[in-house]
């Protein structure tokens, strides 16, 4: 009997016999049962079941609150005005229309299509709210409604305006927080409207009745005209902000096409070159925007004492330097903003009062005041733009032949909130790197200028030091240290009114010391408000009015202006004449011998 092994049989052993004996197979090894675990929403709701189950006084409170708190976000969402202005606790008191007629729908309904348009009439009425705070807000700074169709381009300006103020870090969170806000929106007025509309189908026959008496209640006060603290009873707000909105949409598309025919029209779109503006040829042409100088600015309590007294003082000192100046009035296109839309108003003489028209304007061949100088072949023109810090391909329309942005002007110094760099500054630089620089061809000059430092927030705000001590902007570092922060005026209206008007008396300061110094007698100034200040200090009321000066040495060049009835000085009176900005190019460009050969295309 043999006991080797051979290769692959471990575990065997011979019986006597010779047979091998099978050795049991070993047993598998025993698996692990896999470890569940509970699903979070199952723990969840097994918890939220056993809390209401101890605790069924606490769940009807909760219960009750909730709806209220439901149908109280609804109802405010439904009732909400679309301007601050009018934002009164009346408004929240009233019988919203649209909540009558959508009870009665969700009573009418089986269960799953009431679900459905619960919840999608919640989005619904979530996307209205925003277009209404949208409206609220446009209406505030801008004075007017928000446009679906062209405003949004307008939010990467406003963020940019709140980075400039209040700083990079704050701006993204407050960025955050409103997203955030508006998609909690959208969820609690859907979750809210589905809720509702359950409490309506378990309780029929109440909320029949109460369905009707709201109805009844509507219809008699809406045909007596009851009203509370002279707000009518009977709302039906977000249908009516519905057809404004659908109004609005389509006045815009219809505008676009009408505009386009009448920006091809220009009275002086024909005119040779020899024929526009003769009476100015030699002279030194300068045009100035001041941001946000408005008619409230000499006219409002709070602010016109001090900014009257500047203008009256500085009109005395131009005298007395040989200067003289007529002043009047013009309505601009746009308020408490959209600056550009004021001065493509002013120099094209077309109304541009959105950002359609503006990029029409730039697209097409209409001539600007600006470029009629440069058509005469007698002028270089020059552009000094402070607040430009990117592409800005509307030179060419605006004829300019150089323009210098805010960063070609040498500034070391601090920006003063939104404002990349004073005024005064930005005037020395223009004197240094163009005025006191007659072109070498014995052309002579057309300069446009927009000035900053009076932009919102208007604080910190700079203040006028010795015009020899401006080096490269450094000296305004302790200046700006000083100032406040824009929070001093961006959440007080009485803060913003007085800072708002410091910044006007810095800027007329500047620009007026600038004449005095480097104006000759062949320089002719036209400065001019591009709008009204937003309405934290002109007011829910105001005009869209801004004053216009025009400054010379030379009489021959405000005789010219004797019919235009203006008043003698930089400050106009209340009765001055007012005109639609629109209307200044045609009558300037007549006022100074040019003359009229139309063009149609």
């Amino acid at each position: 009997m043999s006991t080797r092994q051979e290769p692959g049989t471990a575990g065997e052993t011979e019986a006597p016999d010779g047979i091998p004996d099978e050795a049991p197979a070993p047993a598998p090894a025993a698996r692990p049962l896999p470890r569940t675990f509970p699903r979070p929403w199952a723990v969840v709701s097994a918890w939220t079941r056993r809390w209401r189950a101890g605790h069924p006084a606490a769940v009807q409170v909760l219960s009750v609150t909730v709806t209220v708190l439901a149908a109280a976000l609804v109802v405010v969402a439904l009732v909400m005005p679309n301007s601050m202005a009018r934002l009164d606790p009346s408004q929240f008191l009233r019988i919203p229309a649209e909540a009558v007629i959508g009870a009665a729908v969700m009573i009418a309904l089986p269960r799953r299509p009431r679900i459905v348009l619960a919840a999608v009439s919640g989005v619904a009425l979530a996307a209205m709210t925003v277009l209404n705070l949208l409206d609220m807000g446009f209406n505030q700074y801008l004075g007017r409604g928000f446009n679906v169709v062209l405003d949004w381009s307008l939010f990467g300006d406003a963020e940019s305006y709140l980075e400039d103020s209040v700083g990079r870090t704050e701006t993204l969170v407050l960025v955050a927080g409103v997203i955030t806000v508006v998609l909690l929106l959208f969820v609690l007025l859907a979750l809210s409207m589905v809720r509702l509309s359950n409490l309506l189908a378990r309780h029929t026959a109440l909320a029949t009745r109460g369905t009707l008496v709201a109805g009844v209640a509507w219809i008699t006060c809406s045909s007596l005209g009851l009203q509370m603290s002279g707000v009518p009873l009977a709302a039906d707000t977000t249908a009516t902000a519905l057809k404004d909105q659908a109004h609005r949409i389509s006045d815009t598309l219809r505008d676009e096409a009408e505009f386009q025919k009448v920006a091809k029209v220009d009275a002086f779109g024909n005119t040779p070159g020899s024929q526009l503006v003769p009476d100015l040829r030699g002279k030194d042409m300068i045009f100035t925007f001041i941001e946000s100088y408005g008619r409230s600015a000499v006219e409002d309590p709070v602010m016109a004492p001090g900014v009257d007294a500047t203008l009256d003082a500085r009109t005395e000192a131009l005298a007395k330097a040989g200067f003289h100046a007529k002043s009047g009035w013009l309505t601009s296109a746009t308020y408490g903003g959209s600056s550009w839309l004021g001065h493509s108003t002013t120099m094209s003489g077309l109304w541009i009062s959105n950002q359609q028209r503006y990029r029409t304007v730039m697209a097409s061949d209409h001539m600007s005041l600006t470029d009629a100088f440069k058509k005469t072949g007698a002028f270089d023109t020059v552009g000094v733009m402070p607040g430009v810090q990117k592409a800005w391909p509307e030179q060419k329309w605006y004829g300019l032949d150089k323009v210098y942005n805010a960063f070609q002007l040498g500034y070391e110094g601090p920006k003063f909130s939104w404002s990349t760099m004073p005024d005064q500054y930005t005037l020395q630089q223009y004197q240094d790197r163009v005025h006191s620089k007659r072109p070498a061809d014995g052309k002579s000059r057309m300069s446009l200028l927009i000035l900053t430092s009076s932009h919102t927030p208007w604080a910190p705000i700079p203040k006028m030091v010795p015009w020899d001590q401006l080096g490269n902007g450094s000296v305004f570092d302790s200046v700006e240290k000083a100032g406040h922060p824009s929070s001093y005026t961006l959440t007080d209206d009485t803060h913003s009114k007085q800072e708002y008007g410091k910044s006007v008396q810095y800027t007329v300061t500047a620009l007026t010391q600038w004449l005095e110094r480097y104006g000759n007698e062949n320089t002719v100034l036209v400065f001019l408000g591009d709008h009204q200040p937003n309405a934290h200090v002109s007011g829910n009321h105001a005009s869209r009015d801004v004053p216009v000066s025009i400054v010379a040495k030379d009489p021959k060049v405000l005789d010219k202006l004797a019919s235009w009835n203006w008043t003698e000085g930089l400050r106009p009176a209340h009765t001055a004449p007012v005109w639609k900005m629109s209307d200044f190019r045609d009558r300037f460009l007549r006022a100074f011998g040019s003359t009229p050969h139309p063009k149609r295309n």
